[in-house]
């Protein structure tokens, strides 16, 4: 029956995914974990050539939960455990009715849906999956004929690049990424060395708050919980340095004396379970409860769950990441109050040095920082989020990597990030004033996290928020979130353009481009796909009479011309040509000198860079190919000649006034 599928497989047109090839590089960025070691023990099988009867999910929707490989993503399957348990979310991120096998309509192709800075984004990828000796290597269904979890993995890995980028994460990033909400995570326990204390420290340093499980008893039911461990507990001997499980379930029970306890059903994505305490299937907590409840709680619990008590979780565990719920009408849901969070903003922003990189409040350039407008329209709860975009390095493979730093891993990808907002009684005030003010909310000191969340009960009036990274003068770009209960509205103080790099003996000149990425014709993408080469080229001289040692210094923008609801990612490679040839040839192997990714969800992306003497190309792209859209570029550079200098100095009242801002209403 295997060998008629897999002929089948041969005669049909089936899609293979070009993009994410059954490849080495599809497996591996930089062979820096242990799937390294499978390279020439993978095969690539479509389901119907692993088993006769493939589906997506099985009957027995227990059995569909996630059993993780030999790939460390255990915060990815976690976020996988809370989609099974609420379909319409699922069917946000895995379209429903999609052809499959025993379909006359099933080509080997499935499409998904990740959220990514503000924006769902389209992931389609070919079914093939790796395996080894006819069985999955990676993530799969407890039961053996479903299929839904390894391809979601498959799928999520192609947006990162490859299978290898999935080991080791964040849950609280996974869950973002499939629902399009909001986390939050929580500490347990006591706090441990004075380092992990201060992540980064600012004049409104908050103790990190710690889990209280009542607080979340109101939507305990609908939101997603999952709790980790950074070293091996008591309880858990097997476990390595970081592993995440998922919380089911908890609930009160009650003992044979008349108390109660709070039990807690956990479910380790290992698929078995690797607990040794008091309520494993014979442990002595459970002579403590009535042996009918005892028998009923010890059949809820599937292959790879085990029940815990309060004490024992809060002892054994480090971290518990909570995951907003989400009504089916799409709406946040508050897990401080349950409240339906009905209106929405999003605006992207970005700290650029020299301009709007101001550090925190230590910092004295702390205002330059962007700054937002919140108008409350009634009282009502407020969230607001600071999701921060990683830091990428370039790599021969794909156009967007995450740095490897030295050190702890959040300080490889993220900047220490916090936000504060003040409260303004009049429209019209003094910003360096109401800056040395205690702010009316904040999160908590300056912490490398991907996002952050401030929440508060707002009475109605005028709010600024100021978000700022720790240090001044970092760059980074990042997506601002309003959530609230009551009607708000929210708008970026506008700021002045970005200045030119600061020089004081020259002038700059600019010239201007206009393009178009056109599907099918110079809509290449990014360099993730063989269509790269495929976008315009924009040839451009830096001339050896006007070049210092140091080079010539160049700036350049790439502008789309499309509206803020409909952005692309994009963003720019700067080639030189290695020889003047009239054709400008570049060769598909040649690696940039200068790069202004990763592409962002924004209307300007900008690179200055020094440049030596000698012919060069922008290659401008959107991250997908077939993207269509009209942009501008512009490449300003340096020349050479003396300018006036004037010593005339501005008098104080002037630069009072420059402080002085008016909100718009």
């Amino acid at each position: 029956m295997k060998e008629e599928s897999k002929a089948q497989c041969e005669e049909e047109a089936f899609f293979e995914d070009q993009d994410f090839p059954p490849e080495d590089i599809s497996l591996l960025c930089d062979s820096s974990t242990p799937i390294a070691r499978l390279q020439g023990d993978i095969t690539w099988r479509r389901p119907q050539e692993i088993c006769e009867s493939p589906a997506l999910f099985p009957d027995n929707i227990s059995l569909g939960h996630a059993k993780q490989g030999l790939l460390g993503d255990c915060w990815f399957l976690c976020a996988c455990s809370f989609l099974l348990k609420n379909k319409h979310l699922l069917n946000k991120v895995f379209p429903p009715d999609q052809p499959q096998w025993g379909d006359s309509r099933y080509r080997g192709s499935f499409q998904f849906h990740f959220w990514q800075q503000g924006h769902w984004t389209d992931v389609t990828i070919d079914d093939r999956l790796p395996c080894i000796n006819s069985t999955l290597c990676f993530s799969r269904c407890h039961s053996p004929i479903a299929f839904w979890v390894a391809l979601l993995e498959k799928a999520y890995a192609k947006l990162h690049g490859s299978y290898e980028r999935l080991w080791a994460g964040q849950v609280s990033e996974a869950l973002v990424d499939v629902t399009g909400g909001l986390s939050e995570c929580w500490s347990l326990g006591a706090f441990g060395s004075e380092e992990e204390q201060r992540p980064e420290e600012d004049s409104d340093q908050v103790r990190r708050r710690r889990l209280d499980l009542k607080l979340l008893h109101p939507v305990k039911d609908k939101c997603a919980i999952s709790c980790s461990t950074h070293s091996s507990p008591g309880g858990a001997s097997e476990l390595g340095q970081y592993h995440a499980m998922t919380i089911m379930e908890w609930l009160d029970v009650k003992t044979v004396s008349g108390s109660e306890i709070l039990l807690l059903r956990i479910r380790n994505p290992w698929g078995r379970c690797c607990w040794g305490g008091a309520w494993i299937e014979s442990g002595a907590g459970w002579s403590s409860i009535d042996p009918v409840s005892a028998l009923e709680l010890q059949a809820r619990a599937a292959d790879g769950e085990f029940w815990l008590g309060e004490d024992e979780f809060m002892s054994q565990f480090d971290d518990v990441t909570v995951g907003y719920p989400i009504s089916e009408e799409g709406h946040l849901k508050s897990i401080y109050t349950g409240n339906v969070l009905t209106h929405n903003h999003q605006l992207a922003g970005r700290w650029m040095k020299g301009h709007s990189a101001g550090g925190s409040r230590n910092s004295s350039s702390y205002s330059s920082n962007p700054k937002y407008w919140l108008k409350v329209c009634e009282r009502g709860e407020v969230l607001v989020s600071l999701l921060q975009h990683k830091k990428w390095r370039h790599t021969e493979k794909n156009a967007q990597t995450p740095q490897e730093d030295s050190g702890n891993t959040k300080h490889q990808h993220y900047q220490a990030v916090a936000l504060h907002m003040w409260k303004v009684e009049k429209k019209r005030f003094n910003l360096s004033r109401m800056l040395n003010k205690r702010p009316c909310a904040s999160t908590h000191c300056h912490a490398y996290e991907r996002e952050v969340v401030l929440h508060g009960q707002l009475e109605p009036g005028y709010y600024l928020l100021i978000p700022s990274t720790y240090q001044p003068g970092v760059e980074a770009r990042f997506l601002i979130r309003v959530f609230s209960s009551s009607s708000t509205s929210f708008c970026a103080l506008k700021s002045p353009a970005p200045s030119l790099p600061l020089t004081t003996d020259g002038e700059w000149e600019t010239s201007y481009f206009r393009g178009s990425w056109v599907e099918g014709t110079t809509a290449g993408g990014s360099r993730n796909f063989l269509s790269y080469w495929q976008n315009p080229r924009f040839p451009f001289t830096v001339c050896a009479e006007s070049a210092e040692m140091s080079g010539v210094h160049v700036r350049i923008t790439l502008h789309q011309s499309r509206p803020d609801s409909h952005l692309h990612p994009i963003g720019f490679h700067i080639y030189k040509i290695l020889e003047a040839e009239p054709d400008q040839t570049l060769t598909r192997d040649q690696e940039p000198v200068a790069s202004c990714v990763p592409h962002c969800y924004t209307q300007d992306v900008s690179l200055t860079c020094c440049l030596s003497p000698g012919a060069y190309t922008i290659v401008p792209s959107t991250y997908q190919p077939n993207c269509s859209a009209d942009f501008t570029l512009s490449l300003a550079r340096r020349i050479h000649r003396k300018v006036v200098k004037s010593r005339e100095m501005l008098g104080r009242a002037i630069e009072e006034i420059s402080h002085i801002s008016v909100m718009q209403s």
